[in-house]
């Protein structure tokens, strides 16, 4: 089986920069070898073998048999010490470049382990991370370069997945301790009533009632828990949508259960905003803070349901005349299963998931939903989504309007 290295973007990188710097260095020293070759001439030593002879004494110049050297010309000479350098400089060409060749690897597999150094950290702790900590962060040093940036959004990204984790647990807590409670009131009352042959009629009515609103309290909590799970996947359309027609529809689907407790839904409806969502999941965000206005509203008062636009964000507003929020519970008051008043704003009909569940559909739709006004004389609930319907001529501000705009 083949080693795994020679599959890794190290030796990749490796041999791209060896293969560069090994290039570059072939380029100028042929490119030196030509350039000397074509300034100077050379040919290798051009000599005369030419025979020794000796004057003797006498005046005569003999033959020495066996005997001879060789005699070159001066511009003979300088040609071979030409091609003598010329030759010099091509060998020594050739051991710089065998040197060159090991020093570039080395050089390449180092400055690539360098470069890739932000990636092994990455990876080391990527693979430490499991589904149950998500609390480990590559935390990486170094320059502000293109490494460092992926391993920033990476942190990023775990801290948004460490904290929809967290908010996926405490969901299965609050929701398996809201379910507790009627759960054991209908085995209670099963067991006890329903289930024992020695109890009378009235009592197995008493039990009856008891169990069957358990069961709608979990069927309700159930249906709110469906709907957050909806929220979460992309099965949402969205489209323009008329508010004011988006808030009529509400209140119609809610008069008739107002009316059941003597409340009086009124419309101020203002025609003209549009926005970019999901038209049902509106509709549910507006049905919630209805069904929280009718159930803690006095007997007799009245619901203003409004819609309009103010500095370029449309908005929905649900105002009742009930007992209002208390200070202290103002900031937690949207939260998931918030008990703002045990005895006034929680009772059978409430899983306290509606509010959680609004403010979810505002902020998936690029809008917020706010506490407009809260008092002893009532509360408004206000959900703002910007305005598709602006021309351009009225800019939109960064923040939607403070207060309550039935006011």
């Amino acid at each position: 089986m083949r080693p795994p290295w020679p599959r890794t973007i190290r030796m990749r990188l490796t041999l791209t920069y060896s293969a560069l710097l090994f290039g570059i260095t072939v380029v100028l020293l042929f490119g030196a070898y030509v350039a000397l070759s074509w300034s100077i001439i050379a040919a290798p030593l051009d000599s005369v073998l030419v025979r020794k002879f000796q004057r003797m004494g006498d005046g005569t110049v003999v033959y020495k048999p066996g005997e001879t050297f060789e005699l070159s010309d001066l511009g003979s000479v300088q040609r071979a010490v030409n091609f003598t350098a010329l030759q010099n400089l091509r060998d020594y060409s050739l051991l710089a470049l065998a040197v060159m060749f090991v020093l570039s690897i080395a050089i390449g597999w180092w400055v690539a382990g360098r470069a890739l150094r932000p990636v092994g950290a990455i990876t080391a702790t990527t693979q430490d991370i499991t589904a149950t900590d998500l609390s480990r962060r590559i935390n990486a040093s170094g320059p502000n370069d293109e490494l460092r940036t992926l391993a920033d959004t990476i942190d990023g990204m775990l801290e948004r997945l460490d904290r929809a984790f967290r908010a996926e647990r405490m969901l299965v807590e609050d929701m398996s301790h809201e379910l507790r409670n009627p759960v054991s009131i209908v085995q209670a009352n099963v067991e006890a009533v329903l289930g024992n042959e020695s109890s009378t009629a009235l009592e197995r009515q008493e039990a009856s009632a008891v169990v069957l609103e358990a069961t709608r309290r979990m069927r309700r909590l159930l249906e709110d828990l469906l709907a957050t799970a909806r929220l979460r996947s992309e099965t949402f359309v969205d489209r323009d949508i008329d508010l004011a027609a988006v808030a009529a529809a509400a209140a119609r689907e809610h008069r008739l259960v107002s009316a059941r407790r003597g409340l009086r839904i009124h419309e101020a409806l203002h025609p003209g905003p549009i926005v970019y969502g999901d038209a049902d999941a509106l509709n549910r965000a507006l049905g919630n803070l209805l069904s929280n206005a009718i159930r803690l509203a006095p007997e007799g008062s009245t619901i203003t349901v409004g819609t309009g636009s103010r500095d370029g964000w449309a908005w929905a507003a649900v105002g009742d005349e009930g007992p209002g929020v208390p200070v202290e519970a103002q900031d937690r008051v949207f939260d998931r299963f918030s008990r703002a008043d045990e005895t006034s704003r929680r009772s059978a009909d409430s899983t306290g998931l509606g509010l959680a569940i609004a403010r979810q559909i505002a902020e998936s739709q690029e809008g917020k939903l706010v506490l407009g006004r809260s008092g002893p004389d009532g509360s408004t609930f206000v959900l703002w989504l910007p305005d598709r319907a602006l021309d351009g001529s009225r800019p939109r501000s960064a923040v939607p309007p403070a207060g309550d705009p039935l006011r």
